[in-house]
């Protein structure tokens, strides 16, 4: 049987399009085993899954100060002995990586032991730890196709996997898990499995407004619900979700979200109308900003900046959004997109022989 090591962490973003390529992998023949941080987002959506865990000490890149940028250096060396030990142990026959800090250790170990390498950059232009990393790559895959001029002879346009659950929702178990009962169209707030602290202010400061006209799921992040909105008719707030939200996307006439290529290849793949609210520069290398862009050039998607929020801006983005949903439904219905799960498992079965 081959064997592969998957590899991915930090946030939902960094593991998701691993567990969409799961079945795939399985049905192809390959034992899967995931290798991590200790702590992270990623050991929990992983091991609920059955598939075999390994934790390793992982450190952030960092540019800018802080005091664990003396330490971490030190959690990433001992990450980097802790991979390779793991490497010689499962014996895998590739490797596919998805990005995040935890992965620098793990895809410098596969090369080191000469297993194959894929790596996959979701956004428009690599991130730190996806730079890195892409020296030990054998192939590396792309969201975007404007990121293929940068990779060189190893670069793929693939696209990002989808996570096939999330084509089976149900509208009726959406509203039913959230509890709502009125036939207002329903607004998907998303600030990914971080949440997002400036989204999350803007929308409730409109709070009143929107709930004349729309139901509100509000997807916080973990230690964002604000309990003093508990109770509000028409409103839920929630930290995470994870197997409800394919549910909750089908119920969803439209979506507020952040712009991590993996949430809007969603959206795209979904037919959501949607507003996107990028991560500011000052907050992020901009690649957000990029991904929006990209998406709202294409007529896939309305963008707002940061900077440009107001009270009454995005509430008439909103309601400027709901009535020309069908035409973003329209043109996402004629963009062309590959089958990237398809495409990805056959290069790992490729390299893996």
């Amino acid at each position: 049987m081959k064997k592969i090591v998957l590899t991915g962490g930090g946030t939902a973003g960094h593991v998701t399009p691993n567990i969409a390529l799961l079945d795939r992998l399985k049905e192809e023949g390959f034992e899967v085993h995931y290798i991590g941080s200790k702590e992270g987002i990623e050991k929990q959506l992983i091991e609920n899954l059955g598939i075999p865990y390994y934790g390793i000490s992982s450190g952030k890149l960092r540019r800018y100060f802080s005091l664990k940028n003396f330490t971490d250096p030190f959690r990433v060396l001992k990450g980097c002995a802790e991979a390779k030990k793991l490497m010689k142990q499962i014996k895998p026959d590739v490797c596919f990586s998805k990005g995040g800090f935890v992965t620098v250790p793990v895809v410098r170990a596969a090369a080191k032991c000469k297993v194959p390498v894929v790596s996959h950059e979701s956004d428009m232009t690599p991130g730190l730890a996806n730079r890195i990393g892409m020296r030990y790559a054998t192939r590396i895959c792309c969201n975007f196709p404007e990121t293929l001029s940068g990779l060189g002879t190893k670069g793929i346009h693939t696209g990002t996997p989808i996570r096939k659950e999330l084509f089976t929702g149900s509208s009726e178990a959406g509203r039913s898990f959230v509890g709502f009962t009125s036939e207002k169209p329903l607004l998907l707030v998303v600030g990914g499995s971080t949440g997002a602290v400036r989204v999350n202010e803007a929308v409730r400061k409109i709070l009143p407004a929107l709930l004349e006209d729309f139901c509100v799921v509000h997807l916080c992040g973990k230690g964002k619900v604000d309990e003093s909105y508990n109770g509000i008719e028409g409103y839920v707030q929630i930290a995470y979700c994870d197997k409800e939200m394919k549910d909750l996307f089908a119920a969803a006439d439209i979506v507020i979200s952040r712009a991590g290529a993996n949430a809007i290849c969603e959206l795209l793949a979904l037919r959501k109308p949607n507003l996107l609210i990028p991560l500011s520069a000052e907050a992020s290398r901009g690649d957000q900003i990029l991904n929006a862009a990209s998406f709202e050039k294409q007529g896939f998607s309305m963008v707002m900046q940061e900077s440009e929020i107001t009270e009454e801006s995005l509430l008439a983005a909103v309601k400027k959004l709901y009535q020309e949903r069908d035409s973003f439904v329209d043109n996402m219905r004629k963009s062309e997109t590959s089958d990237a799960t398809e495409m990805i498992v056959k290069l790992l079965c490729e390299l893996a022989k």
